[in-house]
């Protein structure tokens, strides 16, 4: 009998001894591998390869146009959140990502907006996946389907620590949609999320949470989450969205919000260096 053959011999052995052991071990790494990271708490790896061909935020040591942009949109959402103007906004760390209907870009600024401010030396940042009628984050960062809010909401996960997500990008976390459920709106109403995001606004001080949110219109679930938050960003893409629809879709928004709008997919842009031409600006009580 070879080593091979011997060595193979003895882990039968051991396995047909005491099956349920080799088996949890087993489903443990495969765990590790997949959702955990070496200590065991939940992780997702960000392909950041994917964020540069896709033209995202980095940490370049180059400066790059879509890094400037949203230095630009990030600063005056910081001031709003941890600055003067934050005493007259209810949860002004909690930022609303939406737009008028969708593919106007609201998962890409969300993912931008999120990427820029975790290279803030001393801000943290949670992005959460809070369009649970059309999950988005997981297919622009390509990581696979897994519990996350809805699950936290139903009770099918006790300790929302759990469907939190370090990921490999310092200060960046993640919180997934998690399961798609019927009753997304009441899930959403729910005393749980009310308390859910009153604890995520304040357990940690130096904390920005994005909720990339569903378009305004023909959505009842984003009219929940901006009762929920301090800030509102409404993504418009230039040359398509009517301006009829803009005021229509920002009656629906909770009347003390910040409300800022990002001009996306501007011809402007492709002309300048450096754009500058998202055209943020804040309003109260619109």
């Amino acid at each position: 009998m070879s080593t091979i053959e011997r060595a193979q011999y003895k882990k039968n052995a051991s396995d047909q001894k005491n099956p349920q052991v080799s088996t949890a071990a087993t489903n443990v790494e495969s765990v590790a591998t997949n959702n955990s990271d070496h200590e065991g708490h939940p992780f997702i790896n960000i392909n950041l390869n994917l964020l540069a061909a896709n033209n995202m935020v980095t940490n370049s040591t180059e400066r790059c146009q879509i890094n400037e942009e949203y230095r630009f949109i990030k600063r005056k959402l910081l001031i709003n959140a941890f600055g003067k103007p934050s005493q007259l906004l209810k949860n002004p760390n909690i930022i609303l990502i939406t737009s008028t209907a969708p593919n106007e870009g609201k998962t890409f600024t969300s993912i931008n907006l999120a990427l820029s401010i975790a290279l803030e030396q001393d801000k943290t940042v949670l992005l959460i996946d809070a369009d649970v009628v059309n999950p988005s984050i997981g297919k622009e960062l390509e990581y696979e389907s897994t519990n996350g809010l809805l699950d936290y909401l139903l009770g099918h996960v006790d300790d929302i620590g759990d469907v939190i997500y370090s990921t490999n990008i310092d200060k960046l976390k993640l919180l997934p949609s998690g399961s798609r459920h019927h009753l997304s709106h009441e899930l959403l109403t729910s005393d749980r999320m009310e308390k859910l995001i009153e604890e995520l606004a304040t357990r940690y001080p130096d904390r920005v949470i994005i909720l990339d949110s569903p378009p305004l219109l023909g959505v009842s679930e984003t009219q929940v989450l901006s009762s929920l938050s301090g800030q509102a960003v409404v993504v418009i893409e230039e040359a398509k969205t009517k301006v009829s629809s803009v005021q229509e879709a920002v009656k629906l928004l909770a009347p003390e919000l910040a409300i800022g709008f990002i001009l996306n997919k501007s011809n402007e842009r492709k002309r300048q260096k450096y754009g500058y031409n998202y055209g943020y600006g804040n309003y109260y009580g619109l």
